[in-house]
């Protein structure tokens, strides 16, 4: 890993291009080659009862974010680590606590930057409410390996699980090491919220959602990150990641009851001096 970012970093941008666009001619093909699979719908929380607006301008939700954010904080937790960037965390922790889910999955733990947020909007809502709560967070590897310690390579000074436990939440969140497709396939554990922010290929975007649709309780929610509208970019620097919106697109197109929810234009900035974001919630369109 260490040597791929430092690559990253001494190769031309016309070199990292090409490489890109390789990449990307390899998993389009994988998956045009997939066979459809079958989604059901049933548990997902259809986009009728979703107001965006009343979401992220909920004073109420602000104080309670604003009060997490000065313990999270303390752990200065890097922009710009290949994660979801402090725009998408606040985001995400807006939406744990208006949608009061009690089981949370995560598919991409990285670094641990939502993963704190997610489980700080999680025991916010167990004090008041005084439901229990818990979260897996899983990654394909092990984040918190005390001999590879990949999190110093992305510039933070602390493991995920160290920051869990330093902020108390340790007995709500549980780490696990990997593969998303297995752990989905194999789990018998349903819950009420999954973040699906892990492998952005196509091929995997289109085998996961089916499997997340499975694990869904009744008006249950999926998140996507790195979901970019009709395929285009975003932001200032022209980048795109195709597969979730190739995924998506895929399903609605062979009959699946989805529709997907860009959650757009925030209230607070997120990366390259703008106020959008990649997350989009997936809902039932029906």
């Amino acid at each position: 890993m260490i040597l791929k970012r430092t690559l990253r970093q001494i190769l031309p941008d016309f070199v990292k291009s090409n490489i890109r666009t390789l990449i990307r001619t390899k998993e389009l093909k994988e998956f045009n080659l997939l066979k459809g699979v079958d989604c059901f719908t049933e548990n997902l929380m259809p986009k009728k009862n979703t107001s965006l607006s009343d979401i992220f301008n909920s004073d109420e939700i602000r104080t309670f974010w604003e009060e997490s954010k000065k313990e999270i904080d303390i752990f200065n937790v890097p922009n710009g680590s290949g994660g979801v960037n402090p725009g998408d965390r606040r985001a995400i922790y807006y939406l744990i606590n208006k949608f009061r889910p009690t089981s949370v999955l995560e598919i991409g733990t990285h670094i641990g930057a939502s993963t704190i947020n997610i489980a700080a909007a999680l025991f916010k809502n167990q004090k008041m409410d005084g439901n229990p709560v818990n979260f897996t967070t899983l990654d394909i590897r092990d984040v918190n390996s005390t001999s590879e310690k990949p999190w110093i390579e992305y510039g933070t000074k602390y493991a995920p699980i160290q920051m869990i436990n330093e902020l108390n939440y340790g007995e709500i969140v549980s780490f696990v090491t990997g593969n998303s497709l297995k752990y989905l396939e194999n789990s018998r554990e349903r819950f009420d919220f999954i973040f699906l922010d892990g492998d952005h290929s196509a091929a995997t975007v289109y085998k996961e959602i089916p499997l997340a649709l499975k694990s869904l309780k009744k008006n249950g929610i999926i998140l996507l990150h790195d979901y970019y509208p009709d395929g285009k970019p975003l932001w200032s620097d022209n980048f795109t990641i195709s597969g979730p919106y190739l995924a998506t697109e895929r399903l609605i197109k062979e009959g699946a009851d989805l529709v997907v929810l860009p959650l757009g234009a925030l209230q607070w900035p997120t990366k390259f001096n703008s106020n959008i974001t990649s997350l989009a919630l997936l809902m039932r369109k029906n």
